[in-house]
């Protein structure tokens, strides 16, 4: 099956950047979309809820005078995450100037709903749904998803428990369309590795967090540079849904990073106490082994590139 129109523009790496709760900004989107990958934001970033259409705006224009300036290495598309839980009471109006704008590429979480996937649709926008389970993948795309995004063990984050081989390969048993990995990826040759395992992108979030655009306290970004997988915890207690989060964060906050009680799934709120959670636990995956430094998102895009094209150069002289 062949990729979607807005999905089917040349990338430098055939990534998607995630949409990192508090911390993507436009001017993180603008310089991950112009480098060549697919830069995203979730829509609650933008506060009050009136600055979205702000955001949306001047997404639009940068890209759109990039493309004219340098019509030969055209801007990637990018994209928004919607949170489609009952308690996020920005949806509809989130919803509405998605569809007012006319979002490329729109990212869904935390519930599946045909209603939300029409309006995308309606203007020709492209929906991927992030999912843990192949259960979750086949609801989503019974209500109209067109594309799925494999949030597997290691992403940072809300993540999964499942081997990224296991769930790329129950989906792709049965699901042939467009297809994103996620799972502690923050390599050339992680990216390649995706691609290995049968999906159309990597998904890459927690080396975007230490770039110079992201909106991420110093100490975050020291942290994602100076950290490693063992310094990863696996929690739900922060937000009601198990995710990743920087060890070095929980004992900040006071608490056992190794003794955490668990939270109860039915009282989470994503739209409100999901901030101070955010902003005070920092989620990461466990991929930060690979971030040294922190760099503009140019340069960290850049160095991914260099890394894919060797480990394909590598692959084919083994072959």
């Amino acid at each position: 099956m062949s990729l979607p129109p807005p999905l089917r523009a040349p990338l430098a790496l055939p990534a998607i950047a995630a949409p990192l709760f508090i911390i993507s900004n436009p001017d993180l989107v603008i310089a991950e979309c112009k480098s060549g990958v697919i830069g995203a934001f979730p829509s609650l970033n933008a506060r009050p809820a009136e600055m979205l259409g702000t955001w949306l705006t001047r997404i639009k224009a940068e890209l759109a005078a990039h493309d004219a300036a340098e019509p030969e290495v055209k801007a990637a598309p990018f994209a928004v995450n919607l949170i489609v839980h009952r308690s996020n009471d920005r949806l509809e109006h989130d919803l509405a100037l998605c569809v007012e704008h006319r979002v490329p590429v729109v990212i869904t979480s935390l519930g599946a709903r045909a209603e939300v996937n029409d309006a995308i649709h309606s203007y020709g926008g492209v929906v991927l749904h992030d999912v843990i389970t192949n259960a979750f993948a086949k609801k989503a795309i019974e209500k109209g998803a067109d594309g799925l995004i494999a949030v597997a063990a290691g992403a940072g984050g809300h993540a999964g428990r499942m081997s990224p081989f296991a769930l790329v390969q129950e989906i792709r048993a049965w699901f042939s369309g467009p297809l994103a990995l996620s799972g502690a990826i923050a390599t050339g040759d992680g990216v390649l590795g995706a691609q290995a395992m049968g999906a159309d992108f990597a998904y890459i979030g927690s080396a975007f967090i230490a770039t110079e655009e992201a909106n991420a306290a110093s100490a975050y970004k020291a942290a994602i540079v100076a950290g490693a997988a063992e310094d990863i915890v696996y929690t739900n207690l922060f937000t009601g849904v198990h995710g990743n989060y920087l060890r070095a964060s929980i004992v900040n906050a006071g608490l056992d990073p190794d003794h955490l009680p668990e939270s109860d799934p039915s009282k989470m709120n994503f739209a409100s106490d999901r901030t101070k959670a955010w902003r005070d636990i920092w989620g990461s995956g466990q991929g930060i082994g690979a971030v040294h430094e922190v760099v503009p998102a140019a340069a960290l895009i850049a160095r991914l590139r260099r890394e894919y094209v060797a480990a394909r150069a590598r692959l084919c002289a083994r072959s």
